[in-house]
């Protein structure tokens, strides 16, 4: 009986991931709310904790960025990249993905994909090369870039939830630490997807299909017509201002994390000393900086909360609380169950543990999300720490179906059509890249985190 209740629980969790996933948005936070009162009420589990510290670090990276977007300091970046991009034109597929994910690593989001993929489309048309071939694997690197960046909301949460075990697991990793991993396990996934890309579909001129749509004069003009540029715009002094004022504070991060000497110690309740936690450094740090832009770099702050990067975020961060407080009740509940269940098989075998987080994330098309659901549970399987960094890339799961709105951006700025989603919808432009990528990712991940750890 135990066992087909705890069954039911889990198709109810599953079926709140599932709704909250099609409907987008705040969804996936609002259907956890659904899923607690049925676990709650219904079924009298004891409701788990919400992650607070975790949410409350997302909140200020994300209100630190977000008051970048605001002063014009994310233009600057688009601007230098698209100046690299079309000096190298015949490069595109090859240095596209590399920009899509130096920007989310240098950013945090992989938002910022949506103002390049048009300059991406419009550079490959112009030199006869078959748009899908950058464009794909563009907006897949823009999402491996997250697992890269020590300001995205994935790796703030890896790192808070290894923080928060590390009693647990007899040791934490800062997040230097993490990133000494996931930027070659990330960076290498992304080279070899991009040089699969290299010849994937036919030529221009050997596509039948295209060649047909662009026998048609209007189609042709509404291919061949647009021209989709940043370089005629100008960006002020206080957008540089910005800029600068970011990049240090991801430097003060990242070097506070690699020294924690350098970090205040304050009493530890039991007569000795600790140094203030990554993630209060983090909050302190993001807010610090966001109060500087905005102070000297003439932002209006009511413009903040109107950004792409500030709706986002907020979106994440509710999404994130409704669904692993529901997972943490549920998990909670059941952590004898499933350490006896699972405990040998992901033990094993380690790639079992890989192949749940690349699932959970497609299910809540979060890799921040995946990460706060499933790393405690597998802690406290007993998955060494080691092996959670190494197959961090696996928290990107969610290409598997075209729905996600990079992918979806992509498919609508690609005006030759050749960037698509197939007759089967699982046959579509990103399958191949992402898996390429993902599975690169794990391999290097793994092997690299045990060679360092």
């Amino acid at each position: 009986m135990d066992g087909f209740l705890m069954a039911v629980q889990f198709l109810i969790v599953l079926a709140c991931l599932l709704v909250g996933a099609h409907k987008g948005g705040m969804s996936l936070g609002l259907m956890g709310g659904v899923g607690l009162v049925i676990l709650v009420f219904g079924f009298r589990l004891v409701p788990g904790e919400p992650p607070i510290q975790v949410m409350l670090t997302i909140l200020a990276v994300i209100g630190c960025a977000a008051t970048l977007q605001t002063s014009g300091g994310l233009d600057v970046m688009m601007r230098f990249a698209e100046k690299l991009l079309r000096k190298h034109p015949h490069q595109i597929t090859i240095l596209g993905p590399l920009v899509t994910w130096f920007l989310t690593v240098l950013c945090g989001t992989g938002h910022v994909v949506y103002t390049m993929l048009p300059i991406i489309a419009d550079i490959s048309l112009k030199k006869n090369i078959r748009p899908e071939r950058p464009m794909a694997i563009s907006s897949v690197s823009a999402q491996m870039g997250i697992t890269a960046s020590p300001v995205s909301v994935a790796v703030v949460s890896l790192s808070s939830i290894l923080a928060e075990n590390a009693g647990t697991i007899d040791r934490s990793f800062s997040i230097p630490q993490i990133l000494a991993v996931s930027i070659p396990a990330s960076l290498c996934g992304v080279l070899l997807g991009a040089l699969w890309s290299l010849r994937r579909g036919k030529d221009l001129d050997k596509d039948e299909a295209f060649q047909k749509r662009i026998a048609d004069p209007v189609q042709r003009e509404y291919i061949y017509g647009g021209d989709t540029t940043l370089l005629d715009t100008k960006s002020s002094k206080d957008a540089y201002r910005a800029t600068a004022i970011f990049f240090i504070a991801i430097a003060v991060v990242v070097v506070l994390g690699a020294f924690e000497s350098l970090r205040p110690a304050f009493d530890d309740g039991d007569g000795g000393t600790a140094p203030l936690s990554m993630n209060l450094t983090i909050q302190i740090i993001m807010l610090f900086a966001g109060a500087l832009i905005l102070l000297f770099c003439k932002v209006n702050a009511k413009d903040v909360p109107e950004s792409g990067v500030f709706k986002a975020g907020m979106i994440a961060i509710f999404c994130v609380f409704g669904v692993a407080w529901m997972s943490e009740t549920f998990f909670g509940a059941h952590l004898e169950e499933i350490e006896s269940w699972l405990g040998s098989v992901v033990q094993s075998a380690p790639w079992a543990y890989a192949l749940a987080l690349f699932i959970v994330s497609k299910l809540l098309n979060s890799q921040a999300a995946a990460v706060v659901a499933m790393v405690p549970v597998a802690l406290g399987l007993g998955v060494d720490p080691v092996t959670v960094i190494g197959f961090f890339g696996a928290s990107y799961g969610y290409f598997l179906l075209p729905t996600y709105p990079s992918d979806l951006a992509a498919i609508g700025f690609d005006r030759s059509g050749t960037t698509h989603i197939g007759k089967y919808v699982i046959n579509h432009s990103f399958i191949i890249p992402g898996l390429i990528c993902v599975f690169t990712s794990c391999v290097v991940g793994f092997t690299w985190a045990h060679i360092l750890y």
